[in-house]
């Protein structure tokens, strides 16, 4: 009756038995199989086997029975009982699951979110109401900062092995007068943005939702497919889980999750959302529609493997864009007139008017993948989480805006990257309300940003000026980039010294990257992304000397590993905790050796960088603490691999004195939390450095209850 995965509730049981025990009965088999299909006609047949289990004389022959028609009736009449009471005990809702947060929607921000919550060892449940993963179409470039943050993740090369670069940009323009023509080129983007990847990748959606789906499947998490959310409950006492409601879209069965969080990450028309008090969507439409054709294109047009902006005066715009597998994405415009109806515009209007717009070059397809069809709508969630910072919004349930300037599911995934670290230290007990509060002060700021760029932006596409959009573009390139997307001061990014904000380390901004040598095998590594993403802070300590500042490290690293120390007690609080509840490994985990990193904390990994040659420092010079943190012992000698030809120390300082440390707070994001300088030379300098580190987690840390 049921495939083998849906397992009956307990209390079922007696009344399967005894169902089973009356189909025993030959003649009423068929009876049953009718009304099996008459209930579920969409179910497929399945086979099963039965294993009854009869108590003495709970049946007896026809002829034990009488007269035979009689028996038969009555065990009619007893089938169509059981069924009743089946059909009721199905209504019936399931036991509740149980889960420490429940995720609603498993597109890249909601599976971003559970794949790093699954690798800090957080029991994460994913619900989500398609059946499948996204097949074609959507969304499909990533931005720089967002391959960096793949790359910090290590899942970067399978999107990078599959994706088109896109460096450059060209403007075309027609009007009655003159004839499509080129206007000019621009690099994407140029060396004054400072990143590894300067170029889109531009990769499918559905390429971004396996790379995660399969972490996670070697992690041990499946998403819970066809499983539709309707509501949570907050309860009136709050040490207590929240309860969420929801239903299956085949067999319409109720479930119920009990979860200390709850994620809305269901896109632009969010359950969730609606079900917070007071979070609506503000904003507004633009009145332009957009018609959207994935596809394989034969073409004579020259920039067609360059994103291209083509503006026809009398017809529209269109923004073209490679695609993996040979494929183009053409976004077209769709002026329309006064009596348009816009059930007219399907497929081969929208083809149509591509061509009109690329006239006199032609344009046909060899195969279309996807079409779609929207009208521009900015908006942002007034809120991003509810009263008690129990449940939250990310992606498109915060924020919508156009895809034409390749931000949205960059964007979304970033909201995940910025809660999963929060949520990891709030379920362990090691955060202070004010830790989970800092993500909607911080991703609603850039929310904001981006719908008040994406208007500008969109508007300037739809009305073709190229120089407009040019001057634009150099203006934007940094939060286009995803390195601009900067947080203000919080609890979590102090404000610097006025005197030392001299380089390009500064609070709420992401880690400048840098080439260093990694001291242990010589190897020359990105500072940034060498250590990887485990959940912790990395504290970075940056002296020219390691002999001249010996003293002060002494001291520094006795101060910290003391019993009075926060860092210290939250170190053991932490071991205690992933003791309990450790980060869950995959396979590959053998080769990057995440031990490496934990040796001295779970919770933080200390680095030291220095100037001195190899040859005149040894691992055995420094203190214990920094020895057991071999790994992360880098020498800043080689500025000629550098995206600026800088070294790490100038590019991040600006400067620093023979005698001075500087200590840098990267927060598990990869954001720049607090940065501080000591001169080596006064007596208590480590002692005070010590303090000051202190003093900056306490403001948002906490030991458990």
């Amino acid at each position: 009756i049921s495939p083998p995965s849906a397992l009956p509730h307990p209390s079922e049981i007696p009344v399967i038995l005894r169902l089973s025990a009356a189909l025993c009965s030959r003649p009423l088999a068929n009876r049953a199989a009718q009304a099996a299909a008459a209930a579920e006609p969409n179910k497929k047949p399945v086979s099963c086997f039965f294993v009854v289990i009869m108590a003495p004389g709970a049946l007896h022959s026809d002829t034990d029975m009488g007269d035979q028609q009689n028996g038969e009736n009555r065990q009619d009449a007893a089938l169509d009982t059981t069924m009743d009471a089946l059909a009721r005990f199905r209504s019936l809702p399931l036991p509740p699951s149980e889960c420490q947060v429940c995720i609603v929607g498993a597109g890249p921000a909601g599976l971003m979110l559970a794949t790093n919550l699954s690798r800090f060892g957080i029991k994460a449940t994913v619900i989500d109401d398609r059946a499948d993963q996204t097949p074609v179409g959507r969304a499909d470039g990533l931005q720089p900062k967002t391959i960096e943050t793949f790359r910090q993740m290590r899942l970067a090369d399978p999107l990078l092995q599959r994706g088109v670069r896109v460096y450059d940009i060209s403007f075309w323009r027609s009007t009655p007068e003159e004839p499509l023509h080129r206007l000019g080129r621009e690099v994407h983007y140029p060396p004054i943005i400072d990143v590894l990847d300067p170029y889109i990748l531009l990769v499918h959606q559905g390429m971004v939702e396996s790379l995660f789906i399969e972490d996670m499947r070697k992690r041990g998490v499946e998403v819970r497919r066809n499983t539709a959310f309707e509501s949570y409950n907050v309860p009136e006492d709050k040490s207590r889980p929240l309860q969420v409601n929801c239903r299956t879209n085949v067999t319409q069965d109720r479930r119920t999750i009990h979860t200390q969080y709850l994620i809305g990450c269901d896109g632009a028309h969010s359950k969730v959302r609606k079900s917070i008090p007071d979070a609506r969507p503000v904003g507004m439409s633009q009145a332009a529609i957009w018609g959207v054709l994935d596809g394989e294109l034969v073409t004579d047009f020259p920039d067609i493997w360059s994103k291209t902006l083509v503006n026809s005066k009398e017809h529209g715009s269109i923004l073209i864009v490679p695609r993996e597998r040979n494929m183009t994405r053409l976004y077209i415009e769709l002026k329309l007139g006064p009596k348009s109806d816009r059930r007219e515009l399907g497929q081969e209007f929208i083809m149509q008017r591509a061509k009109k717009i690329m006239a006199p070059y032609e344009i046909d397809w060899k195969y279309l993948e996807w079409f779609g069809r929207y009208q521009i709508g900015q908006r942002v969630a007034s809120r991003f989480s509810d009263n008690h910072l129990r449940a939250f919004l990310a992606g498109d349930a915060s924020h919508t805006h156009s895809p034409k300037s390749a931000q949205g599911m960059n964007t979304s995934m970033h909201d995940s990257w910025n809660l999963a670290w929060k949520l990891n230290f709030s379920v362990r007990g090691l955060a202070k309300p004010a830790l989970l509060e800092s993500y909607e002060q911080e991703r609603r700021k850039i929310a904001l940003d981006l719908v008040n760029f994406d208007y500008e932006h969109a508007y300037q596409i739809a009305g073709g000026d190229s120089v407009a959009i040019a001057e634009s573009f150099k203006t934007n390139v940094r939060f286009m980039s995803g390195i601009g997307a900067e947080y203000s001061e919080n609890c979590i990014n102090r404000p610097i010294d006025q005197l030392w904000a001299m380089g390009e380390a500064k609070p709420g901004c992401l880690l400048p990257p840098a080439k260093v040598t990694r001291y242990i095998d010589s190897n020359p590594v990105d500072v940034q992304l060498d250590i990887p993403m485990l959940g912790q802070f990395r504290i970075y300590l940056l002296m020219w000397d390691v002999q001249q500042s010996g003293p002060f490290l002494e001291t520094f690293c006795q101060a910290i590993a003391s019993r009075n120390s926060f860092i210290s007690k939250l170190s053991a609080a932490a071991s205690v905790s992933y003791a309990a509840q450790p980060r869950l490994p995959a396979p590959e985990d053998i080769y990057q050796r995440p031990e490496r990193y934990t040796a001295v904390s779970h919770l933080f990994t200390f680095a030291l960088i220095t100037t001195m040659p190899k040859a005149d420092v040894e691992i055995s010079d420094l203190p214990a603490l920094l020895q057991d943190s071999r790994w992360t012992f880098y020498l800043d000698d080689i500025p000629e691999q550098d995206t600026q030809g800088k070294l790490c120390t100038n590019k991040w300082l600006g400067s620093l004195g023979p005698g001075e440390v500087a200590i840098v707070n990267v927060r598990p994001d990869g954001y720049i939390g607090s940065v501080g300088r000591w001169d080596t030379n006064m007596d208590d300098s480590g002692e005070e450095a010590a303090r000051w580190l202190d003093a900056y987690y306490e403001g948002f840390l906490q030991l458990p209850a």
